[in-house]
């Protein structure tokens, strides 16, 4: 059964136009600030294609870098994970170019493979999204970057749901806990760097998972972290201080597990 959300009285302050904390392990509610208002996500949406990329796709496969994927991100001014076109680089490690530099032209080469084809990915994004009880969720592309007409939408309980299925994925629970990753140059590639947007990795049992920003969305943040055995995730929308997600989310998680142990 969900519990009734925690008084916003008692809880940190939370500056971002939208809100929620939830108890993964049992599905309780902690905190809700506006959860179920549809907003733009940025990157956040790459949980999404990390989670439907998984569904279908096997760590060792390997996807061929394309000079679509790159201009992509360069005309779409993403950040990229600097891929270069040519490069043949297995699932697993594409999803620490995905999920650390938040490379748009990672999300590019990874639906144009698994879609087939970008606009058969992003419907199967949307038709996971249904699955997952997703009700206030549109994708519009695999990456959140801005699309003419349309930015998609989803709400900050949406996205705590799907990071709370997201994270019962071993190697995205790895790859998003991951502050810096190398990927020696191969057979096929060249080598690789990647640091970790999220600057929440390094506090005391946080794990993850993503961030993001545009303009429309603002600064955005879903997190997780683990205490006393049990998994609190949330999701910080349309926050104006970039730094301040991190401290906010710290907070929370910190707020929440004192108030897991006080039920």
């Amino acid at each position: 059964m969900t519990a009734a959300p925690q008084s916003a009285t008692d809880a940190p302050a939370v500056y971002g136009k939208a809100a929620y904390l939830m108890d993964a392990t049992s599905g309780d509610v902690l905190f809700e600030k506006a959860g179920t208002e549809r907003m733009p996500i940025a990157s956040l949406t790459k949980t999404m294609t990390a989670y439907v990329v998984l569904k279908t796709a096997k760590p060792t496969d390997v996807v061929r870098i394309k000079r679509e994927d790159v201009q992509y991100a360069v005309d779409g001014g993403g950040t990229t994970a600097n891929l270069r076109p040519g490069d043949r680089i297995t699932v697993g490690q594409l999803l620490y170019g995905l999920m650390l530099p938040s490379g748009a032209d990672a999300a590019h080469a990874l639906a144009r493979t698994y879609g087939p084809g970008v606009p058969g990915f992003v419907a199967k994004m949307n038709a996971t999204a249904r699955e997952l009880g997703m009700n206030d969720t549109e994708y519009v592309n695999a990456d959140g970057l801005p699309m003419p007409g349309s930015d998609g939408y989803s709400t900050a309980r949406d996205q705590a749901v799907l990071a709370a299925k997201a994270l019962q994925v071993p190697l995205i629970k790895e790859v998003a806990g991951t502050r810096y990753h190398s990927l020696a140059a191969g057979d096929g590639h060249r080598s690789y760097s990647w640091r970790n947007t999220n600057r929440l990795l390094g506090t005391s049992g946080a794990i993850g998972l993503k961030t993001g920003f545009t303009r429309a969305a603002g600064y955005c943040l879903a997190f997780a972290g683990e205490s006393n055995g049990r998994l609190l995730v949330g999701v910080l929308l349309d926050e104006s201080v970039s730094s301040r997600r991190f401290s906010t989310a710290e907070n929370l998680l910190s707020w929440g597990a004192s108030a897991r142990q006080d039920l």
